[in-house]
């Protein structure tokens, strides 16, 4: 009996410690997820890209088991691009719905509106567009709001970067800003006056113009920029905003005057803008004039991961994937990385986990800074061609790629005093 008791202990023991702290059988049968974009209006393609990215990382993971067991389920709303209607929805997925993680967010200030919110609903938000510097610098390293996250690029994209390219253009004296009138606006467009003075002391700001949001009639504001005679514009204005505007600028002449050099849109690269450029784009109205990046580009790297999400993107959904798809695909994937380590859906367990993490989304491996929660990758710039053998859609090509430590800021930086 005591020999029987022994090995029973013994068998026990062995139980005890092979068993997880948290078996994966103790999550639920069904995990949600829970998104917010924007779906109306003249930038409702960027909710919609999101949509079709969760769709297709949703039915990837549930076809290869799901995470742990559990199911995935997720349900999308439209934020309107407005923060009262973004904290409302954002309440009613986690309390009503009942949502383990959000993600998504366009705007930088319905950004800053959800992260004071997050600890109190006790879930994370994983922002997959908004990219207002201030979500990482000050949200969360300075106020410690440690429920939010961002997969994408921050305005450093916008301003830094392109400042980092043009400073070795000695033709580029005369810059000028036309810019979207709030917080994404004005801080790509500081970044880039900065970084570029720094390096080039001769460079002279002649001209500063912006818009409101939702703005469609650009006219003045080219026409004053067009007067001071600038060798390079920055433009934030994104999306059918910025459709509108290129437009105007080519019907105002600006990209024929032999004394304007650049034009450089800050997310230009995006594929709504690609495919309504590509008639101008195609009949050289921009003369290799117009430049651009984004926060993902589906033609760089050239590597077989990415070729093979932008081939299955496309065959699912006849489309090219926008950086809001390959942003939310991403971003799930990190979320169920960070479950299957914890085996927990317990929201400091799971911040721990995506605090450091090295993700690989479609253009390769994003690290999630543990400081300031904002995932590190690099994307590059270059200027708009159209050749039908490579691409149906006007594409970003002879792509400069700096890499991504030489124009993020960095926790250092922005250090307390």
């Amino acid at each position: 009996m005591k020999k029987m008791t022994g090995i029973l202990g013994i068998a026990l023991f062995l139980v005890f410690i092979l068993t997880p702290a948290v078996n994966a059988a103790e999550l639920p049968k069904v995990i949600k997820i829970g998104g917010q974009g924007v779906t109306s209006g003249s930038k409702a393609d960027y909710g919609h890209q999101m949509i079709m990215g969760a769709q297709m990382a949703v039915e990837e993971i549930n076809n290869s088991g799901g995470i742990l067991g559990s199911k995935v389920e997720m349900k999308f709303m439209d934020s309107e691009i407005k923060a009262a209607v973004a904290t409302k929805n954002a309440r009613y997925l986690v309390k009503d719905w009942g949502a383990h993680f959000l993600f998504g967010i366009d705007s930088s200030g319905v950004s800053m509106a959800l992260a004071p919110i997050m600890p109190e609903l006790d879930r994370i938000l994983i922002i997959c567009h908004g990219a207002t510097h201030k979500v990482n610098e000050e949200a969360i390293f300075k106020k410690g709001l440690r429920n939010t996250f961002r997969i994408s690029v921050p305005t450093y994209q916008d301003g830094t970067l392109p400042a980092m390219i043009f400073k070795d253009r000695p033709e580029i004296k005369r810059i000028a800003s036309l810019a979207a009138a709030y917080s994404y606006g004005y801080s790509a467009w500081e970044m880039f006056e900065k970084t570029l003075k720094k390096y080039r002391p001769d460079v002279e700001v002649v001209g500063k113009a912006e818009a409101p949001f939702l703005h469609m009639d650009f006219t003045p504001q080219l026409n004053a920029l067009m007067a001071a005679k600038p060798d390079l514009i920055l433009a934030t204005p994104w999306g059918g905003e910025g459709l509108m505007m290129l437009r105007q600028a080519i019907l105002l002449g600006l990209f024929e005057q032999p004394w304007f050099k650049v034009w450089f849109q800050c997310m230009g690269g995006s594929i709504d803008m690609a495919e309504g450029l590509t008639p101008d784009v195609k009949a050289g109205k921009f003369h290799g004039k117009l430049w651009a990046t984004a926060r993902y580009l589906w033609n760089w790297p050239d590597t077989p991961r990415n070729k093979a999400f932008v081939a299955k993107f496309r065959e699912k959904f006849g489309r090219f994937p926008n950086y809001s798809a390959a942003n939310v695909h991403t971003a799930i994937y990190a979320f169920k990385k960070a479950v299957e380590q914890t085996k927990s859906l317990d929201t400091q367990k799971l911040i721990k986990a995506l605090e450091g993490m090295k993700v690989q989304a479609p253009d390769g491996e994003r690290w999630i800074r543990p400081e300031d929660h904002q995932a590190c990758y690099t994307v590059p710039a270059g200027h708009y061609v159209y050749d039908r053998a490579v691409c149906p859609n006007a594409y970003l090509s002879d792509l400069v790629v700096i890499p991504w430590e030489k124009y993020y800021r960095n926790p250092p930086d922005y250090k307390l005093p």
